[in-house]
């Protein structure tokens, strides 16, 4: 089997082509998608990420509503904010940009945020429905390990596959996922005490440990499908590439692997919310 670089920037392309329609259908309905992203606090890579979501909102026609509050912000504060936006008809789509400063209940912020405008999926509700198969807004980077995996056509049923993280909105979410396409799925973390051994078992890898060039080539079967997720200062990822592509049958670079998808699923859920309130109003 010819080894494959799975490549993010042409699944993302993929996505966003077929958005430009149906955003322009939208418009036609008097509908323009709207996406609100809050930023609290001056960290730079948050920053960063936020305008990279927005400038990629307006290159295919989404609104983009940013509010940046100070690093003083308070949770109740914070919580009005988000409380408006859910009243917002013109919003179709709420990200609160992760983390926020340490003082601010986190979890109570993402919990306060309407199901209907979770695109992001970072609330429990959301979670739930998606390991019940019905969520419509599943965590955008396990959501776009799933696209992935769907564009290259790449098999799942009866495939046993590791997930080294258990985050609320990246391993534990891709776990139910792959769950749900009938996968053996094995979720892997810190307690993990034979991790090695349980990576030369699987047929699917997805990294989400948040420690840079962690998973070993030697650790890695023959063949094995490879989802980097990790994003690590210097553009590194939490695989060694260059060992686990020597045995890999397919692998995502980083960057240029699961980070453009994960930004392109975003905006696909926004488009999906917008087209909702035409739907069912």
């Amino acid at each position: 089997m010819e080894k494959v670089i799975l490549d993010g920037r042409l699944v993302a392309k993929n996505i966003t082509e077929r958005l430009i329609d149906r955003v322009k259908d939208l418009k036609s309905n008097g509908v323009t998608p709207c996406l609100a992203t809050i930023l609290v606090g001056d960290d730079p890579s948050s920053e960063t990420y936020v305008k990279m979501k927005g400038n990629a909102c307006e290159r295919i026609g989404i609104n983009s509503l940013r509010i940046h509050l100070p690093k003083e912000t308070q949770t109740e504060d914070l919580l009005k904010v988000i409380e408006e936006l859910n009243q917002d008809n013109s919003v179709h789509g709420i990200l609160l940009q992760h983390p926020v400063p340490s003082h601010i209940d986190e979890r109570k912020a993402f919990e306060s945020i309407d199901i209907e405008k979770d695109v992001d999926g970072v609330t429990s509700t959301g979670f739930g429905q998606t390991a019940f198969g019905f969520g419509k807004f599943p965590s955008c980077t396990p959501a776009a390990i799933m696209e992935i995996i769907n564009f290259y056509k790449l098999p799942v049923k009866g495939k046993h596959a590791v997930v080294v993280g258990r985050s609320p909105i990246l391993g534990k979410p891709v776990s139910a996922l792959l769950l749900n396409e009938n996968a053996t799925v094995t979720t892997c973390h810190s307690y993990t005490t034979n991790l090695p051994e349980m990576l030369m078992q699987a047929d699917i890898v997805v990294a989400a440990v948040g420690k840079p060039n962690f998973i070993k080539g030697e650790w890695i079967k023959k063949g094995a499908v490879v989802l980097d997720a990790g994003y690590n200062k210097g553009n590194i990822g939490d695989v060694d590439y260059e060992g686990c592509f020597e045995k890999a049958g397919a692998i995502t670079p980083v960057p240029g692997g699961v980070g453009p998808v994960t930004i392109s699923m975003l905006l696909k859920h926004t488009v999906d919310a917008a087209e909702s309130t035409i739907k069912y109003s």
